[in-house]
């Protein structure tokens, strides 16, 4: 849960430095989409909370029940919170580790497909938005497309991993290569934080 401390939203704590996801991500991109992109939207939803019904809810009440500019902000600040803090220094090879490798396994049949599937929806979907490995309430994973600042808990998802599409997130590093990017991040992924989300 993403909880208000002192009636505002603070930015996530990251466990790595701005130049430790390179060469994934550079230092540059992270400077930009990390520390402007959603400070700006921590900034916007903080202006609007005072005096709101949503004063003093946690991030994900926010989401589940807002409409308008600030469904928008608390989105994209849930999105990329999850985003920013399911990374970890690029490793070769980076493979699922734990549970999450058992129900990969079992829904996708190995991790190849599971990968090709993810990135062929987070290339496809059209526009901006996010592509997530989400569980249903059943158990089972489902990886769905959200489009700008959607969150899979507005469809009762329990939301595991996530891939940022928007043109801001690769365009310093990838320029308009979005296949590219995606591929990339797998290198990044924690699984040990994508296991714990499984809760």
């Amino acid at each position: 849960m993403f909880k208000p401390v002192n009636g505002k939203f603070e930015m996530p704590v990251l466990p790595y430095g701005m130049a430790d996801l390179a060469p994934a991500l550079s230092q540059e991109a992270m400077l930009f989409h990390f520390g402007k992109h959603l400070q700006t939207y921590v900034n916007n939803l903080n202006a609007a909370l005072p005096g709101s019904a949503f004063e003093g809810k946690s991030l994900e009440e926010i989401v589940k029940t807002a409409d308008g500019g600030v469904f928008n902000n608390a989105g994209q600040i849930l999105n990329h919170a999850m985003y920013f803090l399911q990374f970890k220094a690029p490793t070769m090879n980076n493979v699922p580790t734990g549970e999450i490798t058992k129900l990969i396994a079992r829904d996708f049949g190995t991790f190849e497909k599971f990968q090709e599937d993810f990135q062929t929806k987070g290339a496809g979907l059209f526009g901006s938005g996010w592509v997530w490995l989400s569980a249903l309430d059943t158990g089972k994973l489902v990886i769905t497309q959200e489009g700008n600042a959607q969150n899979p808990i507005t469809k009762g998802l329990k939301p595991l991993l996530t891939f940022d599409v928007w043109e801001h997130a690769y365009y310093i590093d990838y320029r308009n290569r979005r296949p590219d990017y995606l591929k990339s991040l797998w290198s990044l992924v924690n699984w040990d934080v994508v296991n714990e989300r499984l809760g």
